[in-house]
This record gives structure tokens, C-alpha cells and sequence, in this order.
């Protein structure tokens, strides 16, 4: 029986407006009885999150942001630092989520400098990686996502890896309906934390929590985290209907808790 907490996020990605991302907030904290022993996250865009720090308050939601800039200031046009995140009240920012990755085109050099400068910031940090369909079927899934893990950790210490989430999130699943199997993502996370080991050590593989993040929806939710190394899942869609993202939460809270 793992001791890790379990770890659900909403992406909210590019969806809600000031009224309907403070009305889900304001369910979701209302909401949350009963849900113990589960760390819950929300990532909404980035001009509602002083409003929904608001919305939250008083609950154990974590604010999240979807993305965050490595350098403290500067001439950047349209990006957001870090500091600016923590003024928000950010606890948490997303790195490597796919659509970063395959829509917006970030190398993983990029990737990797957001993520060692998320977490030097002292802030959690969630590094989403995962392979497309045509790398699925071509066997590359376990090369995919060492290659990406490999990349995404360079220069992160075994220290730094207590702020930090992985989610493994098959691109081919994200949005389609489509889901990897519970064993088949149950195999994809063994080896991350295989590889975790072998880059650190058993005890960082151990305490590190890996995510699901491929259309985890109600129905699905219990079997996918009842893995032994799924500690969770990063929603997508269904994070956006308050009812659906509870009963996913709830599907996580350990037993006995």
C-alpha cells in the first residue's frame, strides 16, 4: 500500500469566463467534503486567477497556473514570470503539458527551463510528458517518455523532486474520449518510477507521485487510480463540470481516510 497522497488537477486550459471559473471554483470548495487525503489543484487562465484565489478561500484547493515564463522580468511581450504567479497566490504551475509541446511547439529545453526555475521559486511544480499516436505504435512509448523525463529533470536535485508531480498523459488520449487502458497506464507509470529510481534512488522513486492524464472522467476514475503506481489524475474536460471533477476526486481518497 503506497503512503503517497493522492494528487487530482483540473487544466481548465483555454475555457471559462470571470463568472462561470468563479462559480465552478466556489462548487468545487463547497464541494470538497468528504474528499480527504486527496491534494486537489485547480489551473485556470491566467487573468481569472487573483478572482479565483478569491473563490477558494478557506478550502484546501491549490491554485495552479497552466504555464510560466523562467526569467524574473524583462522585455517578453505576452509572458507571465513566476513572481507574477506567486502574487496571484500560485502555488503550483504545469510544464510539458502536450499542447506546449505539439500546439505551441516548446522544446524540451525550454521545458526544462521552466521546470528548474518553478521549482528554485519554491513553487510545486507538475511536468506533463507522454507520447503521440504515431510513437505508440511505433513502440516508442517507454523511449518517449525516458527521453522526456530525462530532459525535463536535468539539473534537478533529489530534494527539488519532493516539489514536483509527473503526469503522464498519452497525447493520443487528451480530448479524443480515448484512454489507455487501466494496465496498459499502470505499465507506462511503473517504469517512469523505475526510471526515477535509476536516475535518483528507490526512496525519490517511491515518494515521487506519477499522474494520469489522458480523459480520466467519473467512469473511469476508480479503476485508473486503484493502480498501484497511479497516484492520480490531471482532468481535463471533466474537470470543468463541478459534479464530474468531485466524483473523481472522491474516487481517489483512500480508504479508511
Amino acid at each position: 500500500m503506497s503512503n503517497r497522497t493522492p494528487y487530482v488537477g483540473g487544466n481548465w486550459k483555454m475555457n471559462t469566463n470571470a463568472q462561470s471559473g468563479t462559480e465552478l471554483a466556489k462548487a468545487l470548495a463547497s464541494g470538497l467534503t468528504g474528499t480527504g487525503g486527496v491534494d486537489v489543484a485547480i489551473f485556470p487562465p491566467f487573468i481569472y486567477l487573483r478572482d479565483l484565489n478569491n473563490a477558494i478561500s478557506g478550502s484546501d484547493i491549490i491554485l495552479g497556473a497552466q504555464d510560466a515564463y523562467f526569467e524574473p522580468n524583462g522585455a517578453f511581450t505576452g509572458e507571465i514570470s513566476i513572481e507574477m504567479l506567486k502574487d496571484c497566490a500560485v502555488s503550483s504551475v504545469l510544464t510539458g503539458h502536450s499542447e506546449r509541446r505539439h500546439v505551441i511547439g516548446e522544446s524540451d529545453s525550454i521545458i526544462n527551463t521552466k521546470t528548474r526555475a518553478i521549482l528554485d521559486a519554491g513553487l510545486q511544480c507538475v511536468l506533463c510528458v507522454g507520447e503521440t499516436l504515431d510513437q505508440r505504435e511505433s513502440g516508442k512509448t517507454d523511449a518517449i517518455n525516458e527521453h522526456q523525463i530525462r530532459a525535463g529533470l536535468e539539473g534537478v536535485s533529489k530534494v527539488q523532486l519532493t516539489n514536483l508531480v509527473i503526469a503522464y498523459e498519452p497525447v493520443w488520449a487528451i480530448g479524443t474520449g480515448k484512454t489507455a487502458t487501466p494496465e496498459d497506464a499502470q505499465d507506462a507509470h511503473a517504469k517512469i518510477r523505475e526510471l526515477i529510481a535509476n536516475m535518483y534512488d528507490q526512496d525519490a522513486a517511491d515518494a515521487i507521485r506519477i499522474i494520469y492524464g489522458g480523459s480520466m472522467k467519473p467512469g473511469n476514475a476508480a479503476q485508473l487510480m486503484g493502480m498501484a503506481d497511479i497516484d492520480g489524475g490531471l482532468v481535463g474536460g471533466a474537470s470543468l463540470k463541478a459534479d464530474d471533477f468531485l466524483e473523481i476526486i472522491r474516487a481517489g481518497v483512500p480508504q479508511g481516510v
